[in-house]
């Protein structure tokens, strides 16, 4: 379902899907705005403050008491352009007191009002019902999904298998995005992957074996409104993504959204490979 410019007086009579409470981005063009695909925290987040990431997984934060603790952070990246010191991040507490950082940091908002997912733990889960909810049409009817299968002859495991009788196997490999370019551009990746280059390279394998593969970006940042490989970072990741498109392999990109009771796929963005 893409939806049209209505107002939002008749949202609820235009759309049979259930409409949910995200804060609507008026940056974000409207019809990147509203879906059913919703992945609901377990309870609703709390915020605080954020003083300093470290150590990839550490990040120090601030609450309303002036109380500092220690988050833990789930996302191996280098999260360029999403942890500004003294923005306001949001966390899930897991209740654990076995667990030495109990509360875990889900997403984050920027000092100009962008909201960022930073939990990249979320981002397979976001992508299969996306796809299952059919907001990327092309990996439509596939009634089933697989997960972390190996495949390739560098020993990798493929994000999401999709299969279906009397049709070709589609390997679909999810990234992340979260850097912010200017005028709306995102990029992958935010620093060099030769992991993402032998991802490209196995998929291109996949499709002369006459399977289907793709590549989806997977877009939880309100700031973006399309993706392009990081020709300035990694040059190339760039160039294979280039050699991939022309053996055959596709290229995807879905929206995001989060609030404090959960996360949204939204719709498809454009990618300029």
């Amino acid at each position: 379902m893409v939806a049209e410019p209505v107002a939002l007086d008749g949202v609820q009579k235009r759309f049979r899907a259930p409409v949910y409470h995200f804060i609507a981005n008026p940056q974000r063009p409207f019809h990147l705005r509203l879906h059913k695909v919703f992945m609901k925290f377990s309870t609703p987040l709390q915020s605080a403050r954020l003083i300093k990431r470290y150590k990839r997984f550490l990040a120090d934060v601030i609450d309303d008491q002036d109380q500092e603790f220690t988050l833990h952070c789930p996302n191996t990246g280098a999260m360029t352009g999403c942890a500004g010191p003294g923005w306001t991040v949001w966390y899930s507490d897991s209740q654990n007191p076995k667990r030495k950082y109990p509360c875990t940091w889900e997403w984050v908002e920027s000092d100009a009002g962008h909201r960022i997912m930073v939990n990249t733990g979320r981002a397979n889960a976001l992508a299969q019902e996306g796809i299952e909810a059919g907001l990327l049409a092309p990996l439509a009817n596939y009634p089933q999904i697989r997960r972390e299968v190996r495949y390739g002859e560098e020993n990798s495991r493929i994000d999401l298998l999709l299969s279906a009788e009397g049709k070709a196997d589609c390997y679909v490999e999810v990234k992340n995005v979260t850097l912010l370019g200017e005028e709306g551009q995102g990029y992958f990746p935010d620093a060099v992957t030769l992991r993402g280059q032998k991802h490209l390279r196995e998929l291109m394998a996949m499709v002369q074996q006459g399977h289907r593969a793709a590549i989806l970006f997977v877009v939880p940042h309100t700031g973006i409104e399309r993706v392009a490989p990081a020709e300035h970072i990694d040059p190339a990741y760039a160039q294979l993504c280039r050699d991939a498109k022309a053996a055959g392999v596709e290229f995807y990109a879905l929206a995001c959204d989060c609030d404090t009771h959960g996360v949204q796929a939204l719709a498809p963005l454009a990618v300029n490979v």
